[in-house]
């Protein structure tokens, strides 16, 4: 590799601007040089905002047009498994954002069938926001004691028409409309691996997944009971069509611990007990800054030769709970 590594970026959708920020921000280090997507405009755009010289309609092309030292995968995730298995043939390191197939089966056919291949890390980012960094940081010093339970939350109204005859969600990321593994899948993956970092193997021992919005294919609601090692209750909940909530996505977090609780409501993150704290957070620059961690870890990883946090092996455990919520709500043919 050389010292700068050349980055091929395939995708051009909405997420990548943010990963073509992160990119930015490791200049010197890394640089995207190349990038690929079937929607010329979308590629010209992205190009023409970060400077990318090197253009392709598919990344067949790319892989074969350029020499890279990696591959960033920003694509649908209906084709992950096939891009990742298309940069191992070359022995390229890839980052993929989640999940990495569109069930756990075929995740793991994948994680197996490119093993020892090349370098693969999940591209899994809600677990470097700074604020979750911090609370896990707090339970790894003790400061709260021993979890006893946890409950973490998201309402939004992204389900429900606005002002403007729209559905905020959509409008956003309008993907969403037919995907029938929606809400878990797309958004809860996120908390699921979150809660996972923060404490440690969870099962799931309860799921109700509900539909709410007749626009969209799959579920808007969740409920999902969990069950630590330790023994400690975890609840998750979440829905997108709460009426007079807003339409912003907005995690609310409460862990109770022997010693100390720690509680995230927005943008305050606050630790109870012996030694009390509080810190406050700018919520679009924690959003920002999820990317920058996680290719700055894949990049640091590459170079140093450490294992990636968010590897295939640690990521399946995620997928495995995502499909739990589906087999014990009785949704799990919906793919």
């Amino acid at each position: 590799m050389s010292s700068a590594l050349r980055i091929g970026l395939i995708g051009a959708g909405w997420v990548t601007q943010y990963h073509l920020q992160a990119w930015q921000k490791l200049a010197g280090e890394a640089q995207v040089i190349a990038i690929a997507d079937p929607s010329a405009d979308n590629v010209a755009a992205r190009a023409d905002a970060f400077g990318i010289a090197q253009r392709f309609a598919s990344a067949q092309e790319m892989l074969a047009g350029c020499d890279l030292d990696a591959v960033d995968i920003a694509a649908p995730r209906a084709v992950h498994a096939e891009l990742v298995r298309m940069v191992a043939e070359r022995g390229l390191p890839v980052i993929c954002q989640k999940p990495l197939a569109p069930t756990l089966a075929e995740a793991e056919a994948l994680a197996h069938d490119v093993a020892g291949r090349t370098r693969l890390m999940v591209h899994e980012n809600w677990r470097f926001r700074d604020y979750y960094r911090d609370a896990a940081g707090w339970i790894r010093d003790g400061r709260i004691g021993q979890i006893t339970a946890a409950r973490l939350t998201l309402v939004t109204s992204g389900t429900i028409l606005d002002f403007n005859g729209q559905y905020p969600a959509l409008a956003r990321q309008p993907f969403m409309r037919g995907e029938t593994r929606m809400l878990v899948a797309e958004v809860l993956i996120h908390h699921l691996d979150t809660l996972r970092m923060l404490l440690g193997p969870l099962d799931v021992t309860a799921a109700t997944l509900t539909q709410t919005c007749t626009e969209i294919a799959g579920e808007d609601g969740a409920v999902i009971q969990m069950q630590s090692q330790d023994g400690a209750g975890v609840s998750l909940f979440a829905t997108f069509a709460a009426h007079g909530a807003p339409p912003s996505q907005s995690d609310r977090l409460e862990i109770l611990g022997k010693a100390g609780a720690i509680r995230l409501e927005g943008s305050e993150l606050q630790l109870f007990g012996a030694q009390g704290e509080t810190r406050s957070y700018d919520l679009a620059a924690s959003y920002q800054g999820s990317y920058d961690a996680t290719i700055a870890h894949f990049v640091d990883a590459l170079h140093s030769g450490a294992p990636f946090e968010t590897s295939p092996e640690d990521n399946l455990q995620t997928l495995r709970l995502v499909e739990d919520c589906y087999r014990l709500s009785g949704r799990e043919n919906r793919t």
